[in-house]
């Protein structure tokens, strides 16, 4: 039985709520993680939270040996893959970056997995794989067509995974397609806090908020949507997180060799809808001013869950007003 997982890139946005709610369900927790958009500080405020040990290397996953060494010093059973760089619009100014960070470090991680005969991974991938979407909800069938850099070393990656799982019968994969992580967990200690300007919306528009930054740049104001905003399917990174662990209790049976879910709440929410809900939340006005679009962005985007509700039982249960509401008490406390 999975009971020792590591996460890559566990001290992140997304890998340190799977860390809390992992430790929560009983599984030992063990993360590798370089600090290149993460704090080591994150440690202690899931040791907080859980009241429970959570073991941390600090390390790079390109490093194989040293990976190697980790996965069997703790007796690893099953693997989350977190680690990489995130964000679209560095992606294009940066592609060679993301290819390395991000493809090179999974094929260093799955030869590292191999060498030790760990075979259970989860991988953490991004609804970017589908590109301008031919139709909405998207579903895992949808073709991929990935519109900028970041978005193709998802694809890769996951092409990389799904050729392992077809050269070995003891492969058990699940790739993870989700759409746009926002919020925070409820003790106010973890939450978004990216490094400099944010790339994503909620923490922009948090950190415009707080009164750290002037004004929120809204990317593109003409697109063919109800208020010419972009529309994301906007997820509270708690419900995330239980969508991992759905994923690794899922591993534990007997499935498929290789299966891929969407997490999304398969509702779409425009930039201003979002805007909106976050000013009504903290009471403050939010200053935008419209931008041109940003390349590789794309007009419309969210999902269809049935599959992950169908056969991971996973179903999300928080919705907008939760995502602002602790999105702002994480920034509150931060600010402190």
């Amino acid at each position: 039985m999975t009971k020792n997982i590591m996460l890559t890139g566990g001290l992140g946005f997304i890998g340190s709520h799977t860390a809390i709610e992992l430790i929560n369900k009983g599984y030992s927790v063990f993360i590798i993680d370089n600090l290149s958009n993460s704090s080591e500080s994150v440690v202690e405020d899931i040791k907080a939270i859980t009241g429970k040990e959570v073991f941390f290397c600090e390390g790079d996953i390109r490093d194989e040996l040293m990976v190697g060494r980790f996965l069997q010093a703790n007796e690893i059973d099953s693997v989350v893959h977190f680690a990489g760089s995130k964000s679209v619009n560095e992606s294009v100014s940066a592609p060679l970056h993301y290819y390395d960070n991000n493809v090179i470090g999974t094929i260093s991680l799955l030869k590292a997995m191999t060498r030790h005969g760990i075979k259970n991974l989860i991988f953490s991938s991004s609804a970017s794989v589908y590109g301008d979407p031919k139709y909405t909800p998207i579903d895992e069938s949808h073709p991929l067509n990935p519109t900028n850099p970041y978005a193709q070393t998802k694809k890769q990656s996951e092409e990389i995974i799904l050729d392992c799982a077809t050269s070995d019968s003891e492969w058990k994969t699940i790739i993870l397609r989700y759409f746009n992580p926002v919020g925070s967990h409820s003790s106010g200690l973890i939450g978004e806090n990216p490094r400099g300007i944010p790339n994503n919306l909620v923490p922009y528009i948090a950190k415009v908020a707080e009164g750290s930054l002037p004004c929120l740049n809204v990317y593109g104001g003409d697109y063919p949507t109800k208020d010419g905003t972009g529309v994301r399917d906007y997820i509270h990174v708690v419900d995330l997180a239980m969508g991992h662990l759905a994923a690794v209790e899922y591993l534990k049976e007997e499935m498929e060799k290789s299966a891929i879910f969407n997490l999304g709440t398969g509702r779409g929410i425009s930039v201003l809808e979002m805007v909106d809900c976050y000013q009504e939340t903290c009471g403050k006005i939010i200053d935008r001013q419209l931008s041109d679009r940003r390349p590789g962005d794309v007009s419309e985007c969210f999902a269809d869950n049935t599959k992950a509700r169908l056969k991971l039982k996973w179903i999300p249960k928080l919705g907008l007003k939760d995502m602002c509401e602790s999105s702002w008490a994480f920034t509150n406390k931060t600010s402190e």
